[in-house]
């Protein structure tokens, strides 16, 4: 069993939090852009009330642990790996919360080439548990607005975790899938899982607009957002979503698997 203390360790020797890859200058950024509602920030949270970017350096601070000064404008950001392993504990209780009442759940990512093997884990973990892992609107196409223009995607799942690849790229049934922020895919899934009466998932697991675009429409969502992805925070914040774990979503895809047996041996669905 990996301990609490080990965890903490590991999270700063791969730079899942400490000093973390992600510029100082990209978050600042971020921040700016959500304030001004910027939709490829947002990711599908619609704020209640007007984040301006200090106040959104406050909430960053606190959430993640980033510095607070906005006299900072270089260098590498920091989370603070206590604030990280709070969330974990917090993420792992919504897992064992849903596993235990066997609820259908929802997973995606909008960063497969790194999240992947995590969200396929709690899948696997939770279908055992008796949880339905739904995948609706399989194949079904997504048109997502990019910094290269109008992009026409697929839904997808791979081992019961949505993602999205580009319409021609002819690997349907592959790995790993596109990068995207967008809401539009959880969007689609949820609204082909009304249209056909159901079940509807009690939880949704995934980050970027995954999370968020669920979290907006009134289903409990949870996951990983780094230090400039504001969205998830402001959306915790503001009770869209349900947990954010401040962590970099963009390490080495192996340097995620001890979090993932800590959450599962918390949530009592370690195999």
């Amino acid at each position: 069993m990996l301990t609490r203390r080990a965890l903490r360790a590991h999270l700063l020797d791969v730079r899942l939090a400490g000093v973390v890859a992600t510029s100082r200058e990209v978050s600042l950024r971020s921040y700016r852009l959500f304030a001004a509602r910027d939709p490829r920030v947002l990711i599908g949270i619609d704020p209640e009330r007007d984040w301006g970017p200090r106040e959104l350096l406050a909430l960053m601070a606190e959430r993640c642990g980033v510095s607070a000064d906005p006299r900072r404008t270089a260098g590498q950001d920091v989370i603070d790996p206590d604030r990280t392993l709070a969330a974990l504990d917090a993420f792992a209780d919504r897992l064992a919360a849903v596993a235990q009442r066997r609820g259908p759940v929802l997973l995606g990512t909008g960063h497969p080439h790194r999240l992947l093997g995590f969200y396929v884990a709690l899948a696997e973990a939770l279908s055992a548990a008796g949880c339905a892992v739904l995948t609706p609107a399989q194949g079904r196409r997504v048109d997502i607005t990019t910094r290269f223009g109008l992009r026409t995607y697929n839904l997808d799942y791979v081992r019961g975790v949505a993602l999205v690849r580009e319409a021609d790229s002819g690997r349907a049934g592959g790995e790993p899938g596109a990068h995207t922020h967008s809401p539009l895919p959880v969007r689609t899934a949820l609204a082909a899982a009304a249209e056909a009466g159901g079940p509807l998932p009690e939880l949704v697991i995934g980050d970027h607009g995954w999370a968020c675009g669920a979290g907006q429409l009134g289903f409990e969502a949870i996951g990983p957002a780094d230090t400039d992805d504001p969205a998830l925070f402001v959306g915790e914040a503001e009770g869209t979503v349900s947990v954010a774990v401040p962590l970099d979503d963009a390490v080495r895809s192996e340097y995620y698997r001890p979090l993932t047996r800590y959450v599962l041996n918390r949530a009592c669905l370690s195999r």
